[in-house]
């Protein structure tokens, strides 16, 4: 491979990868100003929670809707509409009087965020070679989880130097940024627009009689409810189970979310060399399972908390580059958006129901139902990736 064709694959997969930075670190624009929130409108933990399950709900039937606008017109548009509409709702949630405007600023951001997987995954399918595709969906998952990370100690940083309003004002800014610099290299990611379904020797639906992307529908469904209430809730619940402060509390967040971007590097390596992808997903989900129960026995030191939640992380993260790939085995030719979009939607009706299900949890005083429901959903999960392996073997070949 020539080192123009490494220079422009790395290209395109900084500026996506960078790109889903961007909408992890909305998915917890609110989250991440819970405790301000809270007290400015007197809000309930379910309350807090529905904030969420808006956002990943209207996210979650966008996201299904954007595969085929992708197909249609093109991922580079629809990214750009994207990072648009991140902006213009941080900028809504920082002038909101009331929880009815909350609503509509989470909203505005879940629209936005619905184009970042399929537009995202198709600009790598289309422009990066095919040998580097894991090591692109590596980088991929790696930067969402810096998103998910960052989001935290940026707005608890800002909101406690000055307010919950200038840190949205704050955040405001970096889609807006972001979208500069997207259509500054705009050519780098093409423009490419694919032929009309009925050109590409089949309908556009005909991707939903596949088993296998269901499978991962359901995949993703599972793990993003447990993901969801460790979002949420992990460090409320972590406070409660053992003697710890709230800032250690947050730091085991944090070493969960930084530890599951190491993983997904090493993930990358594995699933560029491994080929049962299920078996790797199994044993890395049977592993966070196990850790997630034992954390919520509640029997540990208090100094052992943030290295158990690091290894979840990390065990979850492993299973990321895996799980990407699964999916592009059951994508049939020119339907990567569609099928991204479909099955990742999965993952925001799962992050909708998780914040309510676990805030219920959490306000009926059940502090370690968190890891014990979160341990479960890990479980149930390796069932459809397993079904979703073998269904994914049939001969529909995918080209990149």
């Amino acid at each position: 491979m020539s080192t123009t064709s490494l220079r422009q694959d790395a290209r395109v997969i900084g500026l996506v990868g960078v790109s889903h930075g961007v909408s992890h670190f909305y998915h917890l624009i609110l989250a991440g100003l819970f405790p301000w929130l809270k007290t400015a409108f007197a809000l309930s933990y379910a309350e807090l929670g529905l904030l969420m399950s808006v956002f990943f709900v209207v996210s979650g039937v966008g996201q299904a809707l954007s595969g085929f606008l992708v197909d249609r017109v093109g991922a580079r548009r629809v990214l750009f509409t994207g990072h648009a509409l991140l902006g213009g709702a941080a900028l809504v949630l920082a002038s909101a009087p009331n929880y009815s405007v909350l609503l509509l600023g989470s909203l505005i951001a879940g629209c936005g965020n619905a184009v970042f997987h399929p537009a995202g995954y198709t600009l790598l399918n289309q422009n990066v070679s095919k040998e580097r595709l894991p090591h692109a969906f590596s980088v991929h998952g790696i930067s969402g989880n810096i998103g998910w990370a960052a989001a935290p100690l940026f707005l608890a940083a800002v909101a406690t130097l000055s307010s919950w309003r200038t840190a949205l004002l704050a955040a405001s800014a970096i889609p807006a940024l972001m979208l500069l610099t997207l259509f500054l290299n705009r050519k780098v990611l093409g423009a490419r627009v694919p032929a009309p379904a009925a050109a590409q020797g089949g309908g556009s639906l005909d991707f939903l009689r596949l088993p296998a992307v269901w499978m991962c529908f359901g995949f993703f469904f599972l793990t993003s409810v447990a993901l969801g209430g460790i979002q949420a809730f992990s460090s409320t619940s972590l406070t409660a189970l053992y003697p710890i402060s709230l800032p250690t509390a947050a730091s085991a967040y944090t070493a969960y979310m930084l530890c599951s971007a190491a993983g997904m590097v090493a993930g990358g390596f594995l699933a560029a060399r491994a080929r049962s992808y299920d078996r790797t997903i199994a044993i890395s989900f049977l592993f966070a399972a196990a850790l997630a129960l034992l954390l919520s026995s509640a029997i540990l030191p208090g100094a052992l908390v943030v290295p158990v939640m690091g290894a979840i992380g990390l065990a979850s993260g492993v299973a990321a580059p895996s799980r990407d790939l699964l999916i592009r085995a059951a994508a049939p030719p020119n339907a990567t958006g569609r099928v991204f979009g479909v099955v990742y939607s999965g993952l925001d009706s799962g992050m909708a129901v998780g914040p309510v299900l676990f805030g219920m949890l959490m306000d009926g005083g059940h502090p370690a139902g968190l890891f014990i429901g979160v341990a479960l959903f890990q479980t149930l999960a390796i069932a459809t990736a397993v079904g979703a392996g073998g269904k994914g073997r049939a001969p529909l070949p995918h080209k990149a």
